[in-house]
């Protein structure tokens, strides 16, 4: 699905997350911004998220400082700094204005004062929409997941949208599921209320608990 941009507006854009589609666009130097709508959708049901031994001994050890939407820019600006992002400065903007507006958080993971990832996304009613994460440090990106998911269910999520799957999602208990079955777990969702801002990001030994003996 295509649309012209001018009039993209954050509202316009929690309306097409209500409906299941989110903007994209072909790099960070094109001015153009399409929607897409997957057949297949990547999700990651919250009480499945499969830490390792190795990841849970790591987070454990707290390699690193976990806050909640203190650098939410920059945070976007290090999902953007790679080869090819579909990233461009109005999806730039359009984000910053939502989380402005309270409708988009962002996850940060710091070595002492740099910033080595983070995760952020897009919340509406009980339903997260993920939107991209970064990584400069080893595990620094599953980190910031078992921190996400624990909050999420801390806070009365039911529905995490990874838009699509990859190797390494699945790997961490990310599944796909059909456009029809996403569009019903959407609507039972957003008729939900949460609140990703009213609860305290979890311990380190509960991000850790998840527990899985399927990855070793």
């Amino acid at each position: 699905m295509s649309s012209e941009t001018g009039a993209l507006t954050p509202a316009l854009l929690m309306h097409a997350y209500s409906v299941g589609v989110f903007p994209m666009s072909e790099h960070r130097d094109d001015p153009e911004i399409f929607w897409v709508d997957p057949h297949r959708r990547g999700i990651f049901p919250l009480d499945r998220f499969h830490v390792s031994r190795s990841l849970a001994k790591a987070i454990r050890r707290q390699p690193f400082r976990i806050t909640l939407n203190t650098a939410f820019a920059d945070v976007v600006a290090g999902c953007a700094d790679r080869d090819e992002t579909w990233i461009n400065a109005e999806i730039r903007d359009l984000y910053q204005r939502l989380h402005e507006l309270g409708h988009a958080h962002a996850i940060e993971l710091w070595d002492q004062d740099r910033l080595v990832g983070g995760v952020y996304g897009v919340t509406l009613g009980a339903a997260f929409f993920g939107e991209s994460m970064f990584s400069r440090r080893t595990n620094a990106s599953k980190i910031a997941l078992a921190y996400l998911i624990t909050h999420l269910r801390n806070c009365g999520f039911t529905l995490f949208d990874t838009q699509f799957i990859t190797p390494h999602l699945a790997s961490l208990g990310a599944q796909e599921i059909s456009r029809a079955a996403y569009h019903t777990l959407l609507a039972d969702a957003t008729r939900k209320n949460a609140d990703f801002s009213a609860c305290q990001l979890p311990s380190a030994e509960d991000a850790a608990l998840q527990r899985s003996t399927q990855i070793s």
